[in-house]
């Protein structure tokens, strides 16, 4: 089977992570669309597969939380009107957890915004976590039960909740009326009042909206599919833990955090996709019994 050099891969995956859209990909590489997405597609799986094994046992102090929305296909209000859409089409909400100190994404989930999404979410974050935290949300409800199952009285939880005014805001149309004001509100535990804030995880959901051009809004270059929107998120969170410098810490986010010693390129992400097509060793052949002589 024919491979892409590796310099092309690597090329390939930055632009996916450096806001470049597929087809202005494969026009600058000089491959179809069909290979960008294929190579997507591995990538994605193989860096699922890192992050869910790779970052356990985190020490952590303060986590934050968060939700990012986009859709596939088309927006939720024009689905009944969409042309052959598929059953996945619709809004799709990509949640986040931060830890504050080291900005590393601790877990990440693609789906609806319900109480069933945020209930797996929650465990997930908890169980990659070694010690009790301060955990920070919005004031979205599904949060309530969903940590209360996760973590029982081992959190400090608090949820945070901006107060906004009756205008809506002067930059355009997906600007929100003026924030006016904050709610801090204690949940579980002792949370200390001073480090209740989901700014890092809001910030770190403006980096994925500039490092994915499915997320940039009013484009053509929306997810089409579910599973590749999961596949692009899977590919960005370990392209923003291991490899990208963070401009204040001046490492990655998994160096900061400890679970990696040095600074990873994207030769490495290709060297996991690699790793994980390689087929398993294949045992010699086996010895047939020669008859006895008669």
């Amino acid at each position: 089977m024919n491979k892409l050099p590796l310099a092309k891969r690597v090329q390939i995956l930055s632009m996916l992570c450096e806001g470049s859209s597929m087809r202005s990909i494969s026009r600058v590489a000089d491959v179809s669309i069909n290979t960008v997405t294929s190579l997507l597609e591995k990538a994605g799986a193989a860096c699922a597969e890192h992050h869910h094994k790779a970052v356990r046992g985190v020490q952590s102090k303060r986590v934050q939380c968060d939700e990012i929305w986009s859709f596939c296909y088309a927006k939720a209000k024009n689905v009944a009107t969409a042309k052959a859409a598929p059953e996945e089409a619709g809004d799709v909400w990509t949640w986040t957890a931060l830890d504050a100190d080291s900005k590393l994404i601790l877990s990440w989930l693609v789906g609806g915004r319900d109480a069933g999404y945020a209930t797996e979410f929650m465990q997930d974050v908890a169980d990659r976590l070694a010690n009790r935290v301060q955990l920070t949300t919005d004031g979205h409800k599904a949060y309530l039960e969903a940590v209360e199952g996760a973590f029982g009285a081992e959190v400090d939880y608090a949820q945070l909740v901006k107060l906004y005014g009756d205008t809506p805001g002067p930059a355009g149309r997906y600007s929100p009326a003026e924030c006016t004001g904050i709610r801090k509100t204690r949940i579980e535990g002792r949370p200390d009042k001073a480090h209740v804030s989901t700014s890092y995880v809001e910030r770190q959901n403006l980096t994925m909206r500039m490092s994915m051009r499915r997320f940039t809004r009013l484009t053509n270059a929306f997810s089409k599919k579910a599973e590749n929107h999961a596949h692009m998120v899977a590919l960005y969170t370990v392209w923003y833990n291991f490899v990208r410098t963070h401009k204040t810490l001046r490492c990655s986010p998994a160096m900061a955090a400890g679970i990696s010693a040095t600074l990873w390129s994207m030769e490495d992400v290709v060297a996991l996709v690699d790793a994980r097509e390689a087929p398993a060793a294949k045992r010699g052949p086996y010895k047939t019994r020669q008859p006895k002589a008669a």
